[in-house]
């Protein structure tokens, strides 16, 4: 018998067992993609987690045991509102100040990397400011002392100022409707122990009635950059009930399906699929006609 006779058996063994392991998965199941949180429902470029949704966007949102919240440098915020026709959403802050509640602050970031800018229509105000803060430099003019007088005097006849020490229409001087040398937006930072304030507040709304600050729309708006559908493979994972999300080191498209099966293209069945219990299931019967192969091979 000659040497390739011999090896020959041994080869197609290998074969035999191996076959689908050399084959890698290029796109991995995700069952944990869903096209709603709590009441907020989630499109493109949006996900629930990673995996879903654009990469870039999955990196700052996620959905948490029913509740969409945004990360940053900062903190968790909860997203209370998201709005697909103005691209915009509303960061809801625990520790930020209203009329009703006020308390001392932590600081809010928005780093240069995210997808998302402020709003200009947000309008931030630092409350109990220290006399010596930046702020009140006239040097640096930080400070909006025309309307925003207004809304710093609204804020202060709150009786909530008493959370951060101060009485019920307390002197003003302690407050600055901020007004950064720059524009806001992409890379925004609002440093409180820098600041010298304790605590801040962020009103993207006055509810139609701008004399009473318990009215006020209280939140951080940001509007989004939704120049992500660069082709038409969303659409179509979409159109046939998938949600679109990614895989892979490269962060490639795959189109999640409700049956469990993910693709490169869509539901309706084109375009490379693979199932993981179909893949575990075949990749057992190959290995099992394996072993058999090799028992027959040592009686002939």
């Amino acid at each position: 018998m000659s040497f390739t006779t011999k090896i020959f058996p041994f080869f197609l063994l290998f074969l035999l067992i191996h076959p689908l392991q050399a084959v890698p998965s290029i796109i991995p199941l995700n069952g944990s993609c869903t096209d709603k949180c709590g009441s907020i429902v989630l499109k493109y470029p949006f996900g629930s987690g990673f995996g879903c949704g654009h990469p870039t966007f999955s990196r700052f949102i996620k959905c948490t045991s029913g509740v969409l919240q945004f990360s940053t440098g900062t903190g968790i915020y909860t997203i209370s509102t998201l709005d697909y026709t103005t691209n915009t959403l509303i960061l809801t802050d625990p520790f930020m100040s209203t009329c009703s509640s006020m308390q001392n602050s932590g600081s809010f970031t928005l780093d240069r990397s995210t997808p998302f800018s402020i709003m200009k229509e947000n309008i931030f105000v630092l409350l109990g400011c220290s006399t010596t803060s930046a702020v009140f430099d006239p040097k640096q003019d930080l400070c909006d002392t025309g309307s925003g007088s207004n809304v710093c005097r609204g804020l202060y006849s709150c009786k909530g100022v008493t959370g951060i020490g101060l009485e019920p229409n307390a002197p003003i001087s302690t407050c600055c409707v901020y007004d950064p040398p720059v524009p806001i937006g992409s890379g925004y930072g609002l440093n409180l122990p820098r600041l010298q304030c304790s605590s801040y507040s962020s009103i993207y709304g006055f509810g139609g009635d701008e004399g009473d600050p318990m009215k006020w729309q209280y939140g951080i708006s940001l509007q989004y950059n939704n120049s992500y559908y660069t082709d038409d493979s969303c659409k179509n994972c979409e159109d046939s009930g998938g949600i679109c999300g990614f895989s892979g080191s490269d962060e490639s498209f795959a189109c999640i399906c409700r049956n469990g099966v993910n693709t490169t293209i869509n539901c309706f069945g084109r375009g490379y699929a693979w199932s993981g219990t179909w893949r575990h299931k075949i990749q057992t019967e190959m290995s099992i006609g394996g072993i058999l192969f090799f028992w027959m091979m040592l009686f002939i």
